[in-house]
């Protein structure tokens, strides 16, 4: 079974705590950490692949709504906060759930149920949905060429645009189905559809190339010719 990696973000100790509890009883969940502020996660986020955040709204330094426009719109939000009058706001932003604390377990497993209909529905996904400023791009794997690392952004390549997206390579390479995408390049994923050629050091997409470096060099050249 696939596990859900979750990410717990409160400033309030005795919070994270009791989601930690309830995460660890859940089989399917996996929590990777638990940090107090906003900024902590931003930088998890860029490293790590995470499923679900579950994210308290009133914090020091950043509100929890103003992380949640910047998360990648394929990382599911549960908001937990002790504020009903933020709920509005937070389906308004596509929350997975709002919990309000204080947290029952019994209220914790419904978000589960959610969890788990999204988890199953996601396994089967022929697309994926890409984040980019405040709009949002569904994307078929089939009409990607190549992504491309831009500092703190990637960039989709398709036959007729560009979609600039704030994640990094190493956490979307995580997502993509290797059958599908494969790394070539420190700042490249090509779809392994669209290579038809290798020219010296250059994989090509017709008339694109891009540099495989010697990391990856020989691994290419064995699975994709």
């Amino acid at each position: 079974m696939k596990r859900v990696r979750c990410l717990v973000v409160d400033d309030e100790e005795l919070a994270r705590t009791l989601l930690k509890a309830y995460i660890e009883k859940i089989d399917f969940l996996e929590l990777v950490a638990t940090v107090e502020n906003p900024i902590e996660a931003s930088s998890i986020l860029k490293l790590e692949q995470i499923d679900v955040v579950f994210l308290d709204i009133q914090m020091p330094e950043l509100k929890g709504t103003d992380l949640a426009k910047m998360i990648d719109a394929r990382t599911q939000v549960i908001f937990t906060t002790a504020y009903s009058e933020y709920a509005l706001e937070g389906f308004e932003l596509n929350a997975l759930d709002y919990l309000l604390k204080p947290i029952t377990f019994e209220r914790f497993l419904q978000s589960m149920n959610k969890i788990e209909a999204k988890k199953l529905v996601a396994s089967e996904a022929s697309t994926i949905t890409v984040k980019s400023g405040y709009d949002l791009h569904k994307l078929n794997y089939s009409d990607i060429l190549y992504i491309e690392s831009d500092s703190e952004y990637v960039v989709f390549y398709l036959a007729d645009k560009k979609i600039m997206s704030y994640q990094t390579l190493k956490s979307l390479e995580k997502l993509l189905p290797d059958h599908l995408f494969m790394r070539v390049h420190r700042s490249y994923i090509v779809n392994r559809e669209k290579v038809t050629g290798l020219k010296g050091r250059d994989i090509v997409l017709k008339d694109i190339k891009i540099p495989v470096s010697s990391t990856y060099y020989d691994v290419v050249k064995k699975e994709l010719f």
